[in-house]
């Protein structure tokens, strides 16, 4: 067994790896938003998600989570083979177009862009901010 072999045998674990998580994380995300799953930190002064609404972050979580290692797989394989200018083009293509579904996917889940700091309610430890007891 060669070191391009094995470099694609790793790349092809990694692919199969990344759809899994988004279909175990698909699958898992149904019992646990009809359970009534909830971030841990909410903003001061927001209502509870939905059913629904919680689905959809549990789901986006899953599905970038699965998005990074097929990226991962990507960029394994192109390394692995001898570069050509066409297998970096289409490389960067389709980390392009992953990285652009990650950013949106991001911002639905959160409200907010990956490079935006936390607001300052949502950043505090619970419990921190007055919690003398008398």
């Amino acid at each position: 067994m060669d070191f391009q072999h094995i470099i694609e045998t790793v790349g092809r674990f990694m692919d199969f790896a990344g759809v899994a998580v988004m279909v175990i994380g698909a699958v898992v995300s149904i019992p646990m938003a009809v359970r009534g799953f909830q971030p841990r930190r909410l903003p001061e002064g927001a209502e509870r998600l939905s059913v629904y609404r919680s689905y959809r972050q549990l789901l986006g979580r899953s599905i970038l989570l699965g998005l990074e290692l097929l990226v991962a797989a990507d960029i394994i394989r192109t390394v692995a083979v001898t570069p050509t200018y066409e297998s970096v083009g289409v490389l960067a293509i389709i980390v392009l177009i992953r990285t652009f579904l990650s950013f949106s996917l991001e911002l639905e889940i959160t409200g907010r862009w990956p490079w935006q700091k936390e607001p300052a309610a949502e950043a505090a430890p619970a419990g921190s901010a007055g919690s003398a007891s008398a």
